[in-house]
């Protein structure tokens, strides 16, 4: 395609999703560090760290929720277990399912994991019972009794050799099982709330127990006692105890002692000293606001797991928001983060030079940037209510958000490091701020229109703080009511001269922005308008209303240009795509639309959302469309127009060569390979000419049956869908029907019925066979009376019997009916006594009927009673051939009463009509 062609987009196609991954639950990370399992619903879903992808989805046949799972620490078996009682183990690389059994517990099984071995799997069930289970020989081998409530922790010592279990339930009480005895041999008591994390030393002699008491107790496995009680101010869901082969120094750590960090509601990441029960570093989190005193346990920023990874001397928490950080040890620095679930998607923007990062508005306080070949997050803090928009500066380096804390933030990435920081803040609309719109030629200012019906243009500084520094303040430079109900979206014109906005009292309104003088309204939607769009190259304004519709308006007179209906809801967002030419729009239905604005037609509907698609937004190059919907998915859609034309270019060229090579076998004959390429063409009419082809050959049949026979399954298959199309048409059922004979002739029923479709193939062929039964038994009907009625006919007269044979062969068409030659001798004696018996009959009959014809009146009466006798029989014929489609003129009946009248005394037998053989 030439550099300065228009190309319509005709189609987009699914190039990545960012899905929801985890919804809360178990959280496990395989022993190699390279994939992290997570529940989501009847899921299990496996994240491959590297990519961020998610590589392997194991998801219960009944759709019964996953209740808990474990990974073998050979990184082998899967084991699940489902609110519908079931124990599945599973091949997890390949996503299948070995083995499924009872889990024997009369409730759901709360928790399980396996030993060191990969060999005993523990499950403690909400009946308050502990089965341990042989996964090798495949048997229960003990069933622990005597805790209290549901067992919610269950864990192997390291030293396998001493074999034992430890648990928790609600008593908040940690049992001790000896396996030898399947005994409960001590019970340590400490926690005054459920323990929700036990963590062994490396030399497996002191276990360090978690609460959400705020408490951390230090045990002494081998004289198992209490050895210290840390208080640690906050509900801890997760302990890690560090190595004491590494050197933590930046982490606070200066002695050989125990230390071991904890996750909790604070949300932060601290170290404590086992023998000191000190606090030696907390984590701090410089874009996060500080947390309070007083945080409660259902914060978002509160941890609920963490993890060690060991191989990489790395940490991974789980955040109540569902996100995944993986942070690098003994810096804490963040390498990866990843969202396990986002809520609604209310706003998306394509960032970077290269659109190489997308910016999210989720149905939170903070916001979301991914990199989109990684799936990596950076979140960042700020707003302290829902994120409602988002919009970004001409190079995409800068954007701008807007929450319903009433105010706006302006932030800056990094080039170089993808790292983003916020540089501007405003405050000063009076409620939330919707809608939020930049400047198009420079970065020189915002527009922000807000629930409280106004709109405010916020102009930038020339020099905006650098990453550290405290992000400037910004001041409103004009405020002007616009609307009388709230401002559901802002635009700014291409040449920064111009705003428009849109409102839910079901006006848009174009304001200069200059002085914010309203220049026109635009009226017409039956609702609200959710968003307007400047066109990027023509003087329109496009909006997007409840009402459905989307509606291009002139900027000179405020007229509606056009109208494109076609959502069955809400039409929440709009873009310009094809330099103009062309919409994209998104509705509350969950569907996104592709329209040519020339043609006033929606090219394609894309159904990829299950939910209201709030977010749309265009890439910079026009190749890229990512969307957001409220069912947690976001997806980037790539134009594949140009790859559709060049592939369409390609198949007709091989269409072409195809029919040139077919036209040349058949030509010479080459039938076989000639019908298998009609049938790879997939063109039944082509198949058709080729059978015909076939059948016209001297030896048609048998040629038929040789080439069908050494045809493929699959081509036999698409054969005999073929023939239900061909039996439906009386021009071509004969070939189908010739096609048939030979099929089932030498096919088994067996062989058949292993046809795709066969059943209903057959099914279809059989009204339009008995059809065309009954069309040929009617046709032979017809032929065998038409055969009688000219075995019937006579003509009498002087002529002798060659003339008259001369005359009626040259008066009726050739080649109607081909009669055996030798059979003729016996047919015109048969005919001829036939026809003296009727003579017999016509005279004695005679005497009663000829006062009563017209005919006979019309004589002379000088005609002898034979003559007028013979010429009654001669018109009975004469009408009979008439309306038989007989060829008995009526000159011919002239030509007869002139002969019968001149000669009377010639005989009166009529000579018999016989066909003859033409050729």
């Amino acid at each position: 395609m030439a550099g300065n062609t228009l190309l319509f987009k005709t189609n987009y196609a699914v190039k990545s999703k960012i899905e929801p991954f985890y919804k809360g639950g178990k959280v496990q990370i395989s022993h190699d560090e390279k994939y992290i399992f997570c529940t989501c619903g009847p899921r299990v879903n496996v994240l491959q760290i590297a990519s961020g992808k998610i590589v392997h989805s194991i998801e219960q046949d009944d759709q019964e929720d996953i209740t808990s799972f474990s990974l073998s620490p050979d990184d082998e078996m899967l084991v699940t277990a489902s609110r519908a009682m079931l124990l599945k183990q599973w091949d997890w690389k390949q996503e299948k399912c070995t083995r499924s059994w009872r889990a024997i517990h009369n409730v759901p099984v709360a928790s399980m994991t396996f030993d060191s071995t990969s060999t005993l799997l523990a499950t403690g069930g909400c009946d308050g019972t502990i089965k341990l289970w042989d996964i090798v020989k495949q048997y229960c081998t003990h069933n622990l009794k005597g805790s209290s409530g549901v067992v919610h922790l269950v864990e192997f010592h390291p030293d396998i050799s001493l074999l034992q279990l430890f648990s928790s339930s609600l008593d908040c009480a940690i049992r001790i099982w000896d396996l030898r005895t399947s005994k409960c041999i001590c019970v340590l008591q400490s926690h005054y709330s459920a323990v929700t994390s036990l963590a062994f030393s490396s030399d497996g002699h002191t276990l360090i127990s978690s609460g959400r008491d705020k408490i951390c107790t230090v045990w002494d496995l081998k004289e198992r006692k209490e050895k210290r009680t840390v208080p640690v101010y906050e509900a801890v869901e997760g302990v890690v105890v560090l190595s004491a082969n590494e050197d933590y120094s930046q982490l606070g750590v200066k002695s050989k002692d125990l230390h071991f960090i904890t996750a909790g509601s604070k949300g932060v990441l601290r170290v404590w000293e086992s023998s000191t029960a000190r606090c030696v570093y907390t984590q701090t989190l410089p874009s996060a606001p500080v947390s309070s005193p007083e945080q409660t346990d259902g914060d978002p920023l509160s941890l609920v797991h963490c993890l060690p990874l060991p191989l990489s001397n790395r940490l991974a928490t789980v955040t109540a928001e569902h996100n995944i950080l993986l942070y690098q040890l003994p810096s804490l620095s963040v390498q990866q983060q990843f969202v396990g679930y986002s809520d609604d998607i209310l706003d998306v923007r394509f960032l970077g030079k290269e659109d190489t990062h997308i910016v999210v508005a989720t149905n939170s306080s903070q916001l979301k940037v991914f990199e989109l070949a990684t799936s990596s997050c950076q979140i960042l803090y700020g707003h302290t209510d829902t994120v409602l928009s988002l919009d970004v500066f001409r190079k995409n380096s800068m954007f701008a958000s807007c929450a319903k804390d009433k105010s706006l933030r302006v932030w800056r990435m990094d080039p170089m490091t993808g790292h983003v920081h916020c540089v501007a803040q405003g405050y000063g609309h009076s409620n939330a701020v919707g809608s939020i719109s930049c400047s198009r030629l420079k970065k020189a200012f915002v527009v922000s229109g807000s629930q409280d019906c106004t709109i405010k243009v916020w102009d930038l500084p020339d020099d905006l703080p650098a990453v550290g520094e405290e992000p400037v303040q910004l001041v409103a430079r004009i405020t002007e009511k616009a609307h009388d109900k709230d401002v559901n979206s802002v635009a700014v014109s291409p040449n920064d001269k111009l705003l428009a906005s849109g409102s839910q009292d079901r006006t848009a309104k174009l304001w200069s922005l200059t002085d914010m003088s309203l220049l026109g309204v635009f009226r017409g939607h039956r609702r609200g308008i959710w968003c307007v769009q400047f066109s990027p190259v023509d003087q329109v304004l496009a909006t997007a209303s409840a009402d459905g519709s989307v509606k291009l308006w002139g900027l000179h007179d405020f007229s509606c240009l056009k109208t494109f209906e076609g959502h069955d809801a809400s039409v929440l967002k709009i873009i310009f795509v094809s330099r103009g030419t062309q919409l994209v729009s998104g509705g509350s239905d969950g569907l996104v639309k592709l329209w040519t604005i020339k043609t006033n037609e929606c090219i394609k509907t894309f159904d990829a959302h299950q939910d209201k698609v709030w977010a749309l937004h265009g890439s910079s190059k026009d190749d890229l469309i990512v969307t957001g919907s409220a069912d947690s998915n976001i997806t980037i859609w790539k134009d594949i127009s140009e790859e559709e034309l060049v592939e369409l270019q390609v198949k007709k060229e091989d269409q072409i060569l195809k029919q040139q090579e077919l036209s040349n076998l058949l030509h010479e004959k080459k039938y076989l390979k000639a019908l298998g390429i009609a049938i790879s063409l997939d063109q039944p009419h082509t198949v058709l000419k080729v059978i015909k082809e076939i059948r016209q050959d001297e030896e048609g049949p048998q040629q038929l049956e040789n080439t069908l026979l050494r045809l493929r399954q699959d081509q036999k298959e698409s054969l005999l869908r073929y023939c239900v199309v061909w039996n439906t048409n009386a021009r071509s059922c004969l070939d189908a029907q010739a096609v048939l004979q030979v099929l089932l002739t030498h096919l088994s029923p067996d062989d058949l019925l292993q046809f795709q479709g066969a059943r209903t193939h057959l099914e279809g062929l059989i009204p339009y066979t008995e059809r065309h039964v009954q069309r040929i038994s009617r046709l032979l009907q017809s032929s065998m009376f038409l055969d009688y009625m000219w075995q019937k006919m006579r003509v009498t007269g002087a002529k002798d019997s060659g003339e008259l044979q001369g005359e009626e062969m040259d008066a009726s068409p050739h080649g109607i009916f081909i009669l055996d030659k030798q059979s003729e001798q016996a047919n015109t004696t048969h005919a001829a006594q036939q026809q003296e018996e009727e003579k017999d009959d016509d005279d004695d009959d005679d005497e009663n009927k000829a006062p009563d014809s017209d005919e006979v009146q019309e004589e002379e009466e000088s005609i002898s009673t034979s003559k007028s006798a013979n010429r009654q029989a001669g018109n009975a014929v004469g009408t009979n051939g008439v309306e038989n489609g007989g060829h008995i003129s009526s000159e011919e009946s002239s030509d007869e009463e002139d002969v019968m009248e001149n000669s009377t005394s010639k005989s009166t037998v009529p000579t018999p009509c016989v066909m003859t053989d033409a050729r």
